[in-house]
């Protein structure tokens, strides 16, 4: 079977995640991704480390795992973009691929002779996006962001973390980079929508991705409750400000979630945890009831919790049909058997490693496979490759390699 993107070329000049994400969604759906690095240095992150990617002779590469998990799939080419030279086959590589994602400063490919205006007049069906922390205009345009950065501004921090007057209450950063894997995942349907949109108009376009604005985005339901209601929100620890009760609870030898999302399932939670007189109480009838009163809830469900062990508590819940779970470490997600069984954990074949975990795409198709064979690529390793697919010789790659510019 075909896979979706199989007819696309992509040109990453992107580098760190936000962009490297969004290529390796690209690349996981079939689409032919040319990674251009910085000669003898590479993309920022292949030194973010440790932990780095171990050889099979029991070294350390030079290859960290921030790069190991934003670059699956795609081929490297080492360039210096500063050389008139390396500008010049940045063009003749434009002039026939479908896709150009970037993240340089506002301003840089444009001085450098490459941004979307020369390559646009080379391929006007190409489909250029641009991935900044502020977007290309605006007062902060030119000003460098990273993800901490962002989620502060975008006022994530400020509805994460603990109630400020409860032990370690404060505001915190979500524990993986979220706003730029969201970015990445807004740049590939950006992307995939514009490639779309250029089958019936024979047109190319331009994306302007802001992390910032991902992440005002991202505040969907916080927004909506500060724009209807006036009030600013405060962080809630594991408490959903919107439904209850959701949160996290103490049981006798352990934590563990729960959800209840509706007034039907706390029904059954009440019948579950032996008091089938909370379901007629008019401070807990309705959701909008127990969030208004969810300081009253909160010690009666805290008591009865504590009073058997997690596993006896999870399997009363889940054979009722109320969700909940344990929260895992990041070896037991790997452990967890509905993780094993979709097979989100793969090993694939590295050059110098011998293999590569990776965690594979999330997508799945009925009638088209997900790309999930390729490693990520060491520094340059397909240079040699795709200069020769635009006619340079052996000894032309050697003379850019002696003069810095691969």
């Amino acid at each position: 079977m075909q896979t979706l993107l199989s007819h696309i070329r992509v040109l990453d000049l992107s580098r760190v995640l936000a962009g490297p994400w969004c290529t390796q969604l690209l690349a996981d759906l079939g689409a032919e991704v040319i990674k251009v690095e910085r000669p003898g240095i590479g993309d920022d992150t292949r030194a973010w480390g440790p932990p780095f990617l171990q050889a099979q002779d029991g070294s350390t590469t030079e290859d960290g795992g921030y790069f190991v998990v934003a670059n699956r799939g795609k081929r490297s080419i080492t360039l210096d973009l500063q050389t008139a030279e390396g500008q010049n086959i940045i063009k003749m590589l434009a002039k026939d691929v479908d896709v150009v994602i970037e993240n340089y400063k506002v301003g840089t490919l444009d001085r450098l002779g490459i941004g979307y205006k020369e390559l646009s007049a080379i391929n006007p069906k190409l489909v250029f996006c641009s991935v900044t922390g502020f977007g290309q205009d605006g007062p902060r345009a030119k000003q460098p962001a990273y993800d901490f950065l962002i989620q502060a501004m975008g006022g994530l921090m400020s509805v994460t973390g603990e109630r400020d007057e409860l032990p370690g209450g404060g505001p915190q950063k979500v524990g993986v980079p979220i706003v730029d894997l969201v970015t990445g995942v807004y740049g590939a349907l950006a992307v995939v929508s514009a490639l779309l949109g250029r089958t019936e108009t024979g047109r190319g376009e331009y994306i302007d991705l802001a992390m910032l604005d991902v992440q005002t985005s991202l505040l969907a339901n916080q927004a909506m409750n500060f724009l209807l209601s006036g009030k600013t929100p405060r962080r809630t620890g594991t408490a959903h400000p919107n439904i209850q009760p959701q949160r996290i609870f103490d049981c006798a030898d352990g934590q563990m979630i729960v959800v209840v999302g509706n007034d039907g399932q706390f029904r059954t939670l009440c019948d579950v945890i032996g008091h089938p007189e909370l379901k007629d109480d008019e401070r807990f009838v309705s959701n909008g009831q127990r969030v208004t009163n969810q300081k009253l809830l909160d010690p009666i469900l805290d008591e009865v919790f504590m009073s058997a062990s997690r596993g006896e508590w999870l399997d009363r819940l889940l054979s009722a049909g109320i969700p909940a779970g344990p929260i895992n470490t990041v070896p037991e997600v790997f452990e967890e058997p509905q993780v094993k069984h979709r097979a989100m954990l793969k090993y694939l074949p590295h050059p110098t490693a011998g293999e590569v975990p990776q965690v594979m795409s999330p997508l799945r198709f009925a009638n088209s496979p997900v790309k999930e064979d390729i490693a990520p690529p060491i520094l340059g390793q397909h240079t040699e490759e795709i200069l020769g697919t635009l006619g340079f010789t052996n000894e032309q790659v050697e003379s850019l390699r002696e003069r810095g510019v691969v």
